[in-house]
């Protein structure tokens, strides 16, 4: 039998890092995310959107957490296992703190200790995690434009497809850390979030003024979107990371997690950021060409 069907074919990752996180079935959940007055946010959520917690006592981790970027030019060129059988990309701890600063916004607490409770909750009885899943798990899986298909058992087979890939991941994204990811992924991850903490409130200004409205109007269906541009504005201004490689990897988890224009609009929000960065180091270093 033959029918001519359109079939969505954005990624499926964004439904099953919001099933992971929330337990739910939406991928954009309304909930709250405060863009620049610290008086709006709830009282559950000023650890997250404001600087009024310390974060000198994340400050001591390992150096061996900042060396991705001296290693990493492109994401292929790195092994996706180690010799554990735990994840150990630079694209794993993005990911990686990703989804957690996506479930921290959404429960309006504090990123690292979101992350940190999460490293520690214990197993439940008798809970078995396959390592082959992580080899089937793909990193960059991507969405795009809708899909023609003219037949309902083409269709079928792509949302079979779909369905694979949803479960995969969701096994994924929902095992224990420790059992996934390798410690070196852990500690670059939890690096991350420590800078994404410190920069959040300056970089929430930042955002204010590189995004666009429709974003701005409706943040809490762009939390995702939001996120990505905090950690990767983080990474840049903390880390030290190139920016080159960190806008890179930013627009592919647009691509992976988010739908439509996302991936342009987060790679020109991260330009323009890496501009003004520019101009602003210049102004410190010749302070008498801008006077």
């Amino acid at each position: 039998m033959e029918a001519a069907s359109v079939l969505s074919s954005s990624s499926t990752s964004s439904f099953s890092l919001s099933h992971m996180l929330l337990s739910s079935y939406t991928s954009k959940p309304h909930v709250r995310f405060i863009f620049n007055s610290l008086s709006k946010c709830t009282a559950g959520s000023r650890l997250l959107f404001s600087s009024n917690h310390s974060v000198q006592r994340f400050s001591l981790l390992p150096p061996s957490a900042l060396t991705f970027e001296e290693t990493v030019d492109t994401f292929s060129v790195q092994p996706k296992i180690d010799k554990s059988g735990r994840f150990c990309s630079p694209r794993a701890a993005r990911e990686l703190a990703l989804m957690t600063i996506y479930a921290a916004c959404l429960e309006g607490s504090d990123p690292v200790r979101f992350f940190e409770k999460r490293l520690n909750i214990r197993r439940e009885p008798g809970y078995i995690f396959d390592k082959e899943w992580l080899m089937k798990y793909n990193h960059m899986n991507f969405g795009g434009p809708p899909v023609k298909t003219e037949t309902v058992e083409e269709a079928d087979e792509l949302l079979k497809a779909d369905e694979n890939d949803s479960e995969i991941e969701a096994e994924v994204l929902s095992a224990p850390p420790k059992l996934v990811y390798s410690k070196l992924i852990l500690r670059f991850t939890r690096k991350l979030l420590v800078a994404v903490e410190e920069k959040w409130d300056s970089h929430v200004l930042v955002i204010n003024k590189v995004a666009p409205d429709n974003w701005k109007n409706e943040p809490a269906g762009r939390i995702l979107e939001l996120s990505i541009l905090h950690l990767a504005m983080s990474e840049i201004s903390v880390l030290g990371t190139r920016h080159q490689i960190v806008i890179n990897e930013a627009v592919d988890l647009a691509k992976r997690f988010c739908d439509g224009s996302a991936p342009r609009i987060v790679n020109g929000c991260l330009r323009t950021f890496v501009k003004d960065l520019e101009i602003a180091k210049d102004a410190r270093v010749n302070p008498s060409v801008f006077t």
